[in-house]
């Protein structure tokens, strides 16, 4: 059984038709490479499985069963959960205080309850340890390359047990060695049962990382393909218009 299955997505905004009947698949622990050109319907896809859009048509299903998200928390509590691109972190909190923001856990000492640093501290250290990763959970965001502030958005998602996981754009603007890093935390998630959907337009990374490439334009999937039976140019080519479907 697939673990999401979107059929007949559409999503209008006013006379804008932003998506226009999308439907996609995702297996459990495959990572599926969401590409296309700016305003092609990526984004607006993305918020609809993330709750933060309701679709206008269509269905969506987790594990067979049919979901309505009103809000961005039903899809989290679904197990889906999102990486952004600015990536949502505060620079003068430690990893681990970002790892658990607003879901910090307490303790009780009589009438009163209290942040229980050492037991983030302990389970922030075991989520970077799972990713292989050498962020420490004391290590304050702001002194952190942007693979070591991947690696803190990620282990987030770790806390909630997400089934799927949408990145966005997360390696933009990192250097070769923090893409290399971003790469092996995506294989990370695949190793544990965890779908990836990675929103890129670096070519290299979608085919480095991905099983499957999607490609919308104008709002419509014109592609949804094995990596292994396609290639950068027939990609290109799809996403300018120069290739109508594939």
């Amino acid at each position: 059984m697939p673990l999401l299955e979107l059929n007949g997505i559409a999503k209008h905004f006013g006379a804008i038709e932003a998506l226009k009947g999308v439907d996609l698949t995702i297996e459990p622990g495959e990572a599926v490479g969401l590409m296309g050109d700016n305003g092609a319907g990526k984004s607006t896809l993305v918020r609809v499985i993330a709750g933060n859009f309701r679709p206008s048509e269509g269905e969506i299903r987790i594990n067979g069963q049919v979901q309505h998200f009103h809000k961005p928390v039903d899809a989290r509590v679904a197990g889906i959960e999102v990486v952004y691109q600015d990536l949502a972190l505060c620079d003068n909190l430690t990893a681990a205080a970002n790892v658990f923001l607003g879901r910090e856990l307490k303790r009780q000492i009589g009438p009163l309850k209290i942040l229980n640093y050492p037991a983030m501290y302990a389970k922030a250290a075991e989520l970077f340890k799972e990713l292989k990763s050498e962020t420490r959970p004391r290590d304050l965001v702001k002194q952190m390359s942007g693979g070591q502030r991947q690696a803190v958005a990620i282990a987030r998602t770790r806390l909630a047990d997400a089934k799927l996981v949408l990145m966005d754009e997360p390696t933009a603007a990192i250097s070769v060695r923090q893409v290399a890093e971003v790469l092996d935390l995506i294989h990370r998630l695949k190793d544990r049962g965890i779908a990836v959907v990675l929103i890129s337009h670096r070519m290299p990374d979608v085919f480095a990382v991905c099983d499957r490439v999607v490609v919308m334009r104008r709002g419509r999937k014109v592609a949804d393909k094995a990596i292994t039976s396609s290639s950068p140019e027939e990609v290109t080519g799809l996403i300018t218009g120069a290739i109508h479907v594939a």
